[in-house]
């Protein structure tokens, strides 16, 4: 790849400690104001990398790699850094604590709020402080994912500490994640939506469009789709706690969509939790019972940080966090199985994923749409150990929505695509009007660094080297889209975003921007860690290859035994160390890089054709 993940990494963490760490103090914000998403995305630009890559670890002062020092420099050195960061998560974690709420039964409550997150209604009225208030599913899904992060770095860094104020500190921030960590577990199990309607309704009749890519008779999808959905239907009978309980999909005519709305909906029974578990108040709900499919996707992420190799191993999950987690899974996985039968529906040729643009349910569609929904259908693929022909239907998919939004190809004059990546895409939060005068939104405008992570992590599922290259190289043009977007000017230089860095369309629509949108700066940084993780895997190998390099090697290996039969030589010796050694190291790797083995191997052979060459030369015997 052109794309070099480490270097850019380190790039970015230089910029984050520039804007971020000023007169020794951690500075909040950058283009919005301070709030619970915004900063936790601050965090996870240093935290996701330290946590996901090993070479990037922050967490033990003795294996902190010179490079990212030097990144880190103006924040300290080996010692300070670790603890300055210690530092700044409590901060973190104080501040979106309302201690208000504690008394002698109730625990301080963690806050959830979207804050200056949230969006002017369409009316144009702007939020108020109540609604700026409410409680948001991305606000719970970055709480997971930094919650794991942090815990895990406060561990290990323990026992790299002896001050006992520092082990303090650290026991604090631990106990403050863990709380934080199960509040937002809840919070995503009160947020769980199904949708259920008639099929001849509008929301029945937008999914049989949608799905019906072979014109059948609209009783024949209906019937279809309630086949092909049969078991997860069923499955809604194991759903015992938070939302999302259905009793009503008997009738032959009912129809559902299932995901996450966009915060708590209404209605949402509390969840009890064991006493031990300091969460506080359980807010009321007001979200309308319907899936988003952009908070549907970011609770999925989070929920797959539950259950990663990394949880596990280090024991992140306390019982009580774990029980609820398998709630999560299940509901993660009946999600997952629903949109993958969706989007892949049919016998015919095409998909309806295929169909850009996606078509919601309540009739909007936008490539946005099929972007998220791709990234649904590959966890269900996947979960269903689909083929490697399946995940490069998907990756076509995305190849042409890089093409359409722009990103591969020049836009024309006025071209209604940029929308995507500037304002982005308005979604009404149906329910918020319940908090003020008018119904408020939300604005999505990550569709660049979202495509190239989706990008990275499918080229990763893929079994066949040249499909892979091939995904890797879009990868690498919606990159180098996304380096003319980086802020040019000022301490937040090297962050993002400036669309009109990359569309001079754009340039006195958008306004002037040196301030960092860590929104999208993390999203970047998220797609730059998904790539790191697909460099790092053993590389993809065809059988034709491996047969190759196991026909020289054995012919190799068969050569020198039979120059060690007849004796090595003076011409020999000096050379029997380094073949044996090159003989033993191409047997040990051939599975995994047949190539380099082949390599080993062809040098041996050639050592041993210029040994039988000069005898031949000198006795005449080959």
């Amino acid at each position: 790849m052109r794309m070099q993940p480490r270097q850019e990494i380190l790039d970015i963490w230089r910029a984050l400690v520039r804007w971020s760490w000023q007169k020794d103090q951690w500075v909040w914000g950058g283009r919005f104001d301070s709030n619970s998403i915004g900063d936790a995305e601050q965090l996870l630009c240093l935290l996701l990398p330290a946590s996901k890559v090993h070479v990037f670890g922050l967490d033990d002062p003795d294996r902190t790699g010179i490079d990212s020092l030097d990144a880190l420099e103006d924040f300290g050195g080996t010692m300070e850094i670790p603890r300055r960061i210690v530092t700044v998560l409590q901060d973190y974690y104080v501040r979106y604590t309302d201690e208000s709420t504690a008394g002698e039964e109730t625990a301080a409550t963690p806050i959830f709020a979207g804050g200056s997150y949230f969006n002017e209604a369409l009316d144009g009225s702007e939020p108020t402080e109540e609604q700026r208030q409410l409680d948001i599913v991305d606000s719970y899904a970055m709480a997971i994912t930094l919650s794991l992060a942090v815990i895990g770095f406060v561990r290990v860094f323990r026992s790299k500490t002896r001050r006992q104020a520092i082990r303090d500190q650290i026991d604090d921030v631990e106990r403050r994640a863990s709380a934080r960590l199960t509040a937002a577990m809840v919070g995503l199990l009160r947020s769980f939506s199904v949708n259920v309607f008639d099929a001849d309704s509008e929301y029945g009749r937008n999914l049989v469009r949608t799905v019906n890519q072979e014109g059948l008779p609209s009783r024949e999808v209906v019937d279809g789709l309630r086949l092909e959905l049969r078991q997860t239907m069923a499955s809604f009978r194991e759903v015992l706690i938070g939302s999302g309980q259905v009793t009503d999909l008997d009738s032959q005519n009912q129809l559902f969509e299932c995901g996450w709305s966009w915060g708590i909906v209404e209605d949402a029974p509390n969840i009890e939790v064991a006493p031990t578990e300091a969460i506080g108040v359980q807010r009321k709900g007001i979200a309308e019972q319907a899936p988003y499919l952009y908070f549907t996707v970011i609770a999925l992420d989070a929920i797959e940080d539950l259950f990663s190799e990394r949880t596990r191993v280090l024991g992140l999950l306390n019982e009580e966090q774990q029980r609820l987690s398998r709630a999560l899974q299940l509901r993660s996985d009946l999600t997952r199985s629903y949109w993958a039968t969706v989007a892949t529906y049919g016998e015919g040729t095409r998909w309806p994923l295929e169909d850009i643009p996606w078509r919601t349910t309540d009739g909007l569609d936008s490539d946005y749409f099929t972007l998220q929904v791709t990234s649904l259908a590959v966890k269900g693929l996947v979960q269903d150990r689909s083929s490697n022909d399946e995940l490069v239907r998907i990756g076509n998919v995305l190849s042409e929505l890089a093409n359409r939004a722009r990103m591969t190809r020049r836009p024309n004059r006025n071209d209604p695509a940029l929308t995507l990546h500037h304002p982005g895409v308005q979604l009404s939060l149906v329910g918020s009007e319940r908090a003020g005068d008018s119904e408020i939104t939300w604005i999505v405008n990550e569709f660049a660094p979202l495509l190239l992570q989706r990008t990275a992590n499918i080229a990763g599922l893929l079994s066949d080297a040249a499909d892979r290259g091939a995904l890797l190289e879009t990868a690498d043009r919606v990159w180098e889209h996304l380096l003319q977007r980086r802020l040019q000017r000022g301490p937040g230089r090297n962050l993002w975003d400036d669309p009109s860095g990359a569309f001079t369309e754009l340039e006195g629509r958008v306004p002037p921007q040196n301030a960092p949108s860590w929104l999208i700066s993390e999203r970047v940084v998220a797609a730059l860690v998904a790539t790191a993780t697909v460099l790092d895997r053993r590389p993809l190998t065809s059988p034709a290859l491996g047969e190759h390099a196991d026909a020289l090697l054995s012919e190799a290996e068969q050569l020198f035994d039979r120059e060690l039969m007849r004796g090595t030589g003076k011409s020999l010796e000096s050379d029997i160390k380094s073949i044996r050694a090159n003989l033993r190291r191409a047997r040990e790797i051939i599975s995994d890089r047949p190539g380099t083995a082949a390599h080993l191997a062809l040098s041996v052979l050639g050592l041993l054709n210029d040994l039988s060459a000069g005898r031949q030369k000198s006795t005449g015997v080959n």
